[in-house]
C-alpha cells in the first residue's frame, strides 16, 4: 500500500517540477507566440507566424529601434500586440498622421521611460500613432526567430531606421 502512495507522490512531484520549469522558462526566459494580423505585413504573415521571443532583453534594457517586440496593449490590457520599435526615449519621431487621407506629418519627442511602436503596414495598424508613446514596462519580449511556417524559418528581420 505504501509503495503505491510513494510512487504516486514521486510521479506527482515530477509533474510539478516539469510544470515549474516550464512556467519559469515561459515567464522569464523565452516564449513561443502566435503573431498574426495585418499590422506587420510583410514581416509577419496575415494568417500567423509562430515566433520564438525572448524575455530577457526588455528586462535589462536591450531593446532598441528596429526591434520587433511583443507589447501589452495600452488600450486593451488583456491583449498583446506585435510591433516594431521606431523610437526610444528622447528620440524625435516623425510620422504620418493619417496615411490613407493625407500626407500630413507630425513630430513627437518620445518621453522618458517610453517607446514609440508602429506596425510595418502603416495603412492597417493600430499603434503609437493612435495611442501615443507606450511605457517601456509594457514591452514583454523581443522577437528572435520565426519557427513556422517552414518556408520562412529563420531570424526575425531587424530594420535600422
Amino acid at each position: 500500500m505504501w509503495s503505491i502512495i510513494r510512487e504516486a507522490f514521486d510521479k506527482t512531484l515530477l509533474v510539478a517540477k516539469a510544470y515549474g520549469i516550464l512556467h519559469i522558462t515561459n515567464s522569464y526566459l523565452c516564449t513561443v507566440a502566435l503573431a498574426y494580423g495585418p499590422s506587420m505585413i510583410p514581416t509577419i504573415n496575415l494568417t500567423g507566424d509562430l515566433i520564438l521571443a525572448e524575455r530577457i532583453s526588455p528586462r535589462i534594457g536591450k531593446v532598441g529601434v528596429g526591434d520587433i517586440v511583443i507589447v501589452r496593449s495600452p488600450v486593451v490590457p488583456r491583449r498583446v500586440v506585435t510591433k516594431r520599435v521606431v523610437g526610444m526615449e528622447g528620440d524625435q519621431v516623425t510620422y504620418l498622421l493619417d496615411p490613407h487621407n493625407s500626407d500630413e506629418v507630425h513630430s513627437i519627442v518620445v518621453p522618458r521611460g517610453h517607446v514609440w511602436i508602429q506596425g510595418d503596414n502603416i495603412y492597417n495598424s493600430k499603434d503609437s500613432r493612435d495611442f501615443g508613446p507606450v511605457p517601456y514596462a509594457l514591452v514583454e519580449a523581443k522577437l528572435l526567430w520565426r519557427v513556422w511556417p517552414p518556408k520562412d524559418f529563420g531570424p526575425m528581420q531587424h530594420i535600422s531606421r
